[in-house]
């Protein structure tokens, strides 16, 4: 919970923030932008390849196909909108965003939780494949998948709407200098001028939410799914089953474990280094989940 600032600081409108990033030397700096660079180039990539061979090879026409093509979307969306401007703040410059800038980036960024609705739908995708095969091609029809996309896009841009509200409609002191690399809620809500303890609030509420919601769709799901699994009697046939299963399982624990570190946790805005390192990391959750889906 951020403090009451001097009660008779004047609060003016900001028109630009400046982003602080990472610290250190013209040597660190240089690092720093080998390793964005290579991760925007594998997210940009890894997720261009997912979409366009899912895309073209007609075998891949199938609903497990379709989520997977929409949560490497929605990973090259947020990669995207972060790794390019940190890219550019890493060159010597005033490491100026606007405020609409910061507001469109904060917006993109949060979207993120869209990933965590589409590997819930991908968990439940598998529980009807395997536990209820002959109804699979009726419960998880083109349409039906289509509203299930639909639904998880809503969710996360709900969820992103609700946090820059009750972010960006705090008054923000004349300080305007973000401790990060990107417009995200922790640093912004150090700078405010007001009590944020029911900023704070909202947003554990709504993360909570979110991950405890689409955390019990999957236990649910892949519970059906191990004791469906443990009846088969073709051993074969359960250790490849157990195997897909296991990957997803650890991709939704890194995916919604890196979402509770970043912003779930209530005092996750007293720690913006971690907070720093935790966002770098947040992509390689979503691309582990690409590929242990795929498996």
């Amino acid at each position: 919970m951020s403090p009451y600032r001097n009660r008779n600081l004047s609060v003016t409108p900001l028109q630009e923030f400046v982003l602080d990033g990472f610290g250190g030397g013209p040597q660190t700096q240089a690092l720093l932008f080998a390793l964005f660079l290579v991760l925007y180039v594998v997210a940009v990539l890894g997720n261009l390849t997912v979409i366009v061979v899912i895309t073209l090879d007609a075998h891949l026409h199938s609903p497990m196909y379709f989520f997977l093509k929409n949560l490497s979307f929605v990973d090259l969306c947020y990669s995207s909108v972060i790794y390019p401007k940190a890219l550019f703040d890493l060159i010597p410059s005033t490491k100026v965003i606007t405020f609409a800038g910061c507001v469109t980036q904060f917006f993109f960024s949060t979207t993120i939780t869209t990933e965590g609705f589409l590997l819930a739908v991908m968990a439940y995708d598998r529980f009807v494949a395997i536990c209820s095969p002959l109804r699979y091609p009726i419960s998880m029809c083109p349409s039906v998948c289509a509203r299930l996309v639909l639904g998880s896009y809503c969710g996360g841009c709900l969820s992103s709407i609700l946090q820059a509200s009750f972010t960006f409609s705090l008054p923000f002191c004349s300080s305007n200098h973000i401790d990060h690399f990107h417009c995200d809620v922790p640093p912004l809500l150090k700078l405010a001028c007001a009590d944020t303890t029911i900023s704070e609030l909202v947003l554990f509420g709504i993360c909570g939410l979110i991950i405890v919601g689409t955390t019990l769709v999957v236990l649910v799901s892949y519970g059906y799914i191990t004791v469906t699994i443990l009846r088969m009697r073709s051993g074969g046939g359960r250790h490849k089953l157990f195997s897909t299963c296991g990957s997803h399982v650890t991709a939704v624990s890194l995916c919604y474990g890196t979402l509770f570190v970043t912003h779930a946790q209530p005092g996750a805005v007293g720690s913006m280094e971690q907070g720093k390192a935790i966002s770098v990391s947040t992509p390689w959750s979503s691309r582990c989940s690409t590929c242990s889906s795929t498996a």
